[in-house]
């Protein structure tokens, strides 16, 4: 009888998986067409990864490797992860406290007492948390870490006191990695590429990269003029798809540290903050979300992990158009065979001098005409068109006006989580945790897989 079973199952299995090839071929078809569409209209010149039931199922490069449009990107070539790198230091910090050499309260003074008496009062994990009260980077008058070493030691007074105030600057960062070579006696760069990268099976990787370094993906703006790779400090890393997908692999692995060291450098201080991994969730002891997204010159990436359906999203591009979130979600959407947008070009990108002057009552007046006037141009068939103008207003620090704008987007699109995220995020901005509340709660009724959003209503109602 056993037997008969099994051959039942066998011949079930066999049945379905052409079924099975073909629905994962269909999805690949539509990524790739979504992809290239997307450099067709100028709006993606990069690399990207899609891995779904822990299975790598799309890879592809697609454009130029530098600005003279001579020579196209292969999957090998190595681009800047931009903020993504502090991930490194963050575990770094997390290696030397599971390794007995440090404490998350240990005060900066411990390990540089030459350093003003503002590293008496900062402990690391305010350097993890981004609370140490320190300003941030002179990025006009610093062009290496020796200059900044000589701000920070003739800085004599902190912005705020250490562990009160949430501020996301580089200064936390540059201290992170001066602490590590402090206890290793190494550069930062070394301990990385023996200690973190090479110890896990990553040996492309490459760490503040040159000019004259071989397969670097080169940065340039819309009018292909080309960034030159210095960068004001150090410590910056470059990957290629496949040593992305390793390391992503070891957040959910813990390859360098435990499960407990992750969590700490997964919590952010409050809601909607960064911390050391960017974002993400954790149960039980197991990652079940991480993402984090960096830029540096005209470079812009992102890295989404879903452990729970083994998903993996890394978007590389040497063309910063400010769009990898919105990638992302496409792709997403493609994955789970859900509805979603065309790719679009950008109104702000396009009018931005308009939109500059504008109220949010305007722009919504200015939005509905160039809807009227072009509807197919900019994908007025999604709510992300709408929330680009909110966010812009949002990162002017003109909140009445994003909420004017993200409001007007729920009434267009009613159904779709991310309006209401975005609503509250702008709410919580404005200090007005009620409606925050309201909208984040929302977000999770539309999209219960919205995890950030569920961690900032556990936030807001403790």
């Amino acid at each position: 009888m056993k037997i008969y079973k099994t051959v039942a199952l066998l011949l079930l299995l066999i049945n379905c998986l052409p079924a099975n090839i073909m629905a994962q071929q269909a999805k690949v078809a539509k990524l790739r067409a979504y992809i290239h569409r997307s450099n067709q209209l100028g709006l993606f010149n990069g690399n990207i990864l899609v891995a779904d039931n822990n299975q790598v199922i799309y890879t592809d490069a697609i454009g130029y490797a530098d600005a003279s449009k001579q020579t196209p990107l292969t999957t090998k070539y190595r681009f800047h992860i931009g903020s993504i790198a502090k991930e490194f230091d963050a575990v770094g910090i997390m290696m030397m406290q599971e390794r007995g050499k440090l404490s998350l309260d240990d005060k900066v003074s411990k390990f540089y007492p030459e350093l003003p008496s503002w590293a008496q009062q900062i402990s690391v994990k305010n350097l993890l948390q981004y609370t140490s009260g320190l300003p941030d980077v002179k990025w006009k008058t610093v062009h290496s870490d020796a200059d900044n070493w000589k701000d920070l030691q003739a800085l004599q007074k902190l912005n705020t006191e250490p562990g009160t105030v949430y501020a996301y600057n580089n200064n936390n960062v540059f201290l992170r990695r001066r602490i590590i070579e402090k206890i290793t006696g190494i550069s930062f760069s070394e301990f990385v590429q023996q200690e973190i990268l090479k110890s896990v099976g990553i040996n492309d990787a490459i760490i503040d990269p040159t000019n004259n370094d071989p397969l670097i993906a080169k940065s340039f703006n819309d009018d292909f003029k080309q960034d030159d790779l210095t960068v004001p400090i150090s410590g910056w890393t470059c990957f290629n798809l496949d040593d992305f997908y390793k390391w992503a692999q070891c957040i959910t692995r813990f390859c360098n540290i435990n499960p407990a060291s992750t969590l700490a450098i997964m919590t952010p201080v409050g809601p909607g903050k960064q911390c050391g991994l960017g974002g993400g969730s954790m149960k039980d002891g197991k990652v079940i979300t991480h993402v984090h997204d960096g830029s540096a010159l005209n470079y812009q990436a992102l890295l989404a992990t879903d452990a729970t359906k083994g998903r993996n999203v890394i978007v590389l591009t040497s063309q910063k158009q400010g769009n990898v979130y919105e990638l992302n979600s496409a792709i997403q959407a493609i994955l789970d065979g859900k509805p979603y947008p065309q790719p679009r070009k950008s109104i702000l990108k396009d009018y931005q001098e308009q939109l500059d002057s504008l109220s949010g009552v305007q722009a919504l007046s200015f939005y509905n005409t160039l809807k009227a006037k072009s509807p197919r141009d900019y994908g007025f068939d999604s709510e992300f068109t709408l929330n680009e103008i909110g966010y812009f207003f949002l990162g002017q620090n003109q909140v009445a006006d994003a909420i004017t704008v993200f409001e007007y987007n729920t009434k267009l699109f009613p159904v779709s989580g991310n309006v209401y995220d975005s609503l509250g995020e702008a709410y919580l901005k404005q200090g007005d945790k009620k409606n925050a509340l309201l909208n984040y709660k929302k977000s999770v009724q539309y999209d219960p897989a919205n995890q950030s959003a569920k961690s900032i209503i556990a936030g807001l109602e403790q």
